[in-house]
């Protein structure tokens, strides 16, 4: 059976994309989104316009000055989330932040539906089958990596089932295919370095670099890698002295009756695949250090990465798969996928429209600085991380999320002498890592549905360590703030 076979066999079984954002949690963040408008244009009759003198696009502390109450009309906010891709200040961006996110999900979908991350996880797993607690470290980190650098995240949960079977196969049990995969890969996505639904799209509104500051995030990732190691390990030695100990020992016994452990098979076309995709990966890693370095392709990061991964998508498609019209098949499903996300991305992007056409845009702000001037800088990055925390609670879409605060937040930051850089981190710490334990995320509840493991079982055996995380996250930024990060 070739790829395309299988990938065709693979929509037979499962015709969504693997980004596909539920309906149900996109209507509870648009009708959210939708309140927060609502409550803009109220606030525009009650708050005093005002406005600050800015230098470069920034906002120069002290320089605010106060005027009236005037409103704005009811059309102008129905009519800011079309406006807003018009908009002089930031139509471009939300255009440009909205092309990527479909870019990205096309190519994510073609790489999941052309076996391509299950190729790479497969070779890693039989080439180090026979040493146990390495392959888990081992695959740990691949997951973990493909989150951090590239953002992947329900792609690669997609691979929950293989991940388990292979766990099983090893004398593990199922929660450790959950640690190894989902787990890591969420942790990966918030432990950020180059991720560019967070990394990428915070450094794009900032007008910063990708790799501005990145040797804390690298350091953090690592952190948290050895973190969820050990974790890891530490639950192995458990269950390996005694394998009731597993909150899964029923279910897995169950499984270890019928399942056949063919995860160790080769694919179809597997060398090839895995050639076409690790060259792709190379290529991608090498572009995200060349925006990096060269100043003057910096500021073009979003459009760059986005061109970068549909041409090389498109050719590693046609090269792996032989029917090549499913490419573009698979292109086309997996940025449809992501149009909701683009909704909301309108949405959030409407606050910040409607708040600057009324004038109050710049009084809000000035009352965040007056409210945080001789504050400890501790006390404000605190204070952002908490509101994030809090976000994240309602609004899972990390795109969503930073076009809603960071056109706020940054300049108000900025102000209070916080460096971007330290912006990003926060951002990246508080907008990934709760996905793991609340169960307002949908990419949680469908990874521990396809495990046969409930919510309750999971909290009683990670809450650890998302305590532990909290505390180490906390600690990380009160040292970034006391060495002027």
């Amino acid at each position: 059976m070739t790829n395309s076979e299988l990938s065709k066999e693979s929509n037979t079984k499962n015709n969504q994309p693997t980004s596909q954002i539920s309906k149900k949690s996109f209507l509870l963040v648009t009708a959210l989104l939708l309140f927060i408008l609502f409550m803009c244009w109220v606030l525009t009759y009650i708050i005093h316009q005002g406005a600050f003198e800015r230098e470069n696009g920034m906002i120069i502390a002290g320089t605010f000055t106060k005027g009236e109450v005037k409103g704005i009309a009811l059309w102008r906010v129905i009519t800011a989330p079309f406006r807003v891709f018009a908009d002089k200040e930031d139509g471009l961006t939300v255009i440009m932040i909205s092309v990527f996110l479909l870019v990205m999900s096309g190519v994510f979908n073609l790489l999941e539906k052309t076996n391509g991350t299950k190729v790479i996880i497969s070779r890693a797993v039989r080439k180090f089958a026979h040493r146990k607690k390495l392959v888990v470290c081992i695959v740990a980190f691949i997951f973990m990596a493909f989150g951090s650098l590239f953002g992947m995240f329900e792609e690669l949960v997609t691979l929950l089932p293989l991940i388990i079977v292979f766990m099983l196969s090893l004398g593990f049990d199922t929660m450790t295919g959950l640690g190894v995969c989902m787990l890591a890969a969420c942790f990966g996505f918030s432990a950020a370095i180059t991720n560019p639904f967070s990394v990428g799209m915070v450094s794009d509104i900032a007008g910063v670099g990708v790799l501005n500051g990145a040797w804390l995030r690298v350091v953090f990732f690592l952190c948290v890698y050895v973190a969820v190691c050990g974790f890891l390990l530490l639950h192995i030695k458990k269950i390996t002295a005694n394998p009731k100990a597993s909150l899964t020992y029923e279910i897995d016994q169950a499984r270890l009756l019928q399942t056949d452990f063919s995860v160790t098979e080769e694919i179809p076309n597997e060398r090839k695949t895995f050639i076409t995709y690790a060259v792709f990966f190379a290529v991608q890693i090498v572009l995200l250090v060349a925006i990096a370095a060269i100043r003057a392709i910096s500021s073009f990061a979003i459009p760059i990465l986005a061109a970068g991964f549909l041409v090389g998508g498109i050719i590693c498609g046609l090269v792996v798969c032989e029917r090549k019209g499913d490419v573009f098949k698979h292109i086309g499903l997996g940025a449809l996928s992501m149009l909701p996300a683009v909704v909301l991305i309108a949405l959030a992007s409407s606050v910040k429209l409607v708040m600057h056409e009324s004038g109050i845009l710049d009084t809000v702000m000035n009352g965040a600085i007056r409210a945080l001037s001789g504050k400890n800088k501790i006390v404000c990055i605190l204070l952002i991380y908490f509101l994030i925390l809090l976000l994240q609670v309602f609004i899972g879409s990390s795109s969503a999320k930073i076009m809603l605060i960071m056109p706020i937040v940054l300049p108000i930051a900025t102000a209070l002498g916080i460096s971007p850089a330290l912006i990003i981190l926060t951002y990246c710490i508080a907008d990934g890592f709760t996905d793991m334990i609340l169960p307002t995320n949908p990419v949680l509840l469908i990874g521990l549905s396809m495990a046969n493991v409930s919510y309750g079982k999971w909290v009683k055996w990670t809450w650890k360590l998302q305590l532990l995380l909290f505390a180490f996250t906390v600690i990380l930024l009160t040292f970034a703030v006391g060495i002027n990060y």
